[in-house]
């Protein structure tokens, strides 16, 4: 087999190998760096989009340089199966509109076990460029297919019409789960026996995302008992059950339930994190005092900046090491560094910059 050098120095189009070379992997760093920012919590939006900014960058050099980056695409995928990798050889196939490639990095992903990076290359091209494959997939045998058609629905907010009629009651669990949030965040109506009969099932996602679905239609009186189990038992979706869980209200009830979680050292982080999600910034001097304790210090300081977001602009909040903060924090977080805030630093901050705010109600 010819080296990569090779195949591009044969190619009819003169491009710089090594400029290419560096796109190819700049792109699969940024989007993978991009994603794991968005798992943040809360997530920082400005880094997102800065680092979104660069991605696209590099995306345009790989339109510049069109076949010619596939050999780089696949050598660099075949020894980093990873998410990033993933993303750039889903975002090439799509964006040269190449049907085998499209099978083919499916097809590797099926084998590797990595869903986020595809759904993340469909999530980058408009609706309008992946919309005959995501109609195909719907309707596929193919789970795989079908739940990656739903992911890109979610992603671009796309109602697939009378087609989510049938994938809200999918065989496949997790394109079913999936399905419920697509058929919560459109506000389908039509589908809430489905949404309450989803309650009912077997796995757990489906229904967390049933009762997510049912909350976001004003039903979540339905889904209490389910979210906030959820949301204790802790998971990937924990923090969007949590969420829901105090968005399905009423408020008093909420209050009493995370009281009722602050008693336990278990349970007293995912507390600290609801009394954020409640929108009072009055809490501000009982969070500042949590952050003080090693190990509520990361849920307060999470509430912190979702009330605050404009904190985040202030360097001088954060620690950079567990240790700055004192020995008790070093020896809680050890090797793991998350972020810290330094409470005697907020408490003035918020002398003068904290600001109650309007609440709904």
């Amino acid at each position: 087999m010819a080296s990569v050098s090779a195949q591009l120095i044969a190619s009819p189009q003169r491009i710089a190998v090594e400029v290419v070379r560096q796109h190819v992997e700049q792109a699969a760093f940024l989007w993978a760096q991009r994603d794991t920012w968005s798992l943040e919590d809360p997530p920082d939006e400005a880094v997102i989009a800065e680092i979104g900014q660069r991605l696209e960058i590099n995306l345009d050099g790989l339109r510049i340089a069109g076949s010619a980056a596939w050999p780089f695409v696949d050598r660099q995928l075949a020894d980093f199966p990873d998410k990033g990798e993933f993303f750039v050889a889903g975002w090439m196939a799509i964006e040269q509109e190449d049907a085998k490639r499209v099978d083919s990095t499916i097809e590797a992903a099926r084998q590797a076990g990595e869903r986020r990076g595809l759904v993340g290359a469909f999530s980058w091209h408009k609706p309008q460029k992946i919309g005959k494959l995501v109609r195909d997939w719907l309707g596929a045998h193919d789970a795989l297919l079908r739940y990656l058609g739903v992911a890109a629905c979610v992603a671009h907010g796309v109602d697939p019409k009378r087609l989510l009629e049938r994938l809200v009651r999918d065989p496949d669990s997790d394109t079913r789960a999936l399905s419920l949030r697509l058929a919560g965040k459109l506000k389908r109506t039509d589908l809430a026996q489905e949404m309450e009969a989803a309650m009912q099932a077997e796995d757990d996602a489906v229904r967390l995302w049933a009762g997510w679905a049912l909350t976001e239609l004003g039903s979540g009186d339905l889904a209490r008992a389910e979210l906030r189990s959820s949301a204790v038992a802790g998971g990937s979706d924990a923090l969007s059950a949590l969420r829901a869980a105090v968005k399905a209200g009423p408020e008093k009830e909420v209050r009493a339930w995370l009281g009722g979680l602050m008693k336990s050292s278990q349970t007293a982080p995912i507390a600290v994190r609801g009394i954020g999600m409640l929108g009072d910034r009055a809490v501000l001097p009982w969070l500042i005092e949590r952050m003080r304790e090693p190990a509520l210090a990361v849920a307060a300081g999470s509430s912190f900046l979702e009330l605050f977001p404009v904190a985040r602009e202030e360097t001088k909040l954060f620690a950079n090491d567990a240790a700055q903060i004192g020995p008790n924090f070093a020896e809680h977080f050890g090797d793991d560094q998350p972020a810290l805030l330094l409470a005697d630093k907020v408490e003035t901050w918020a002398k003068t910059n904290a600001r109650p705010i309007a609440r709904a109600g």
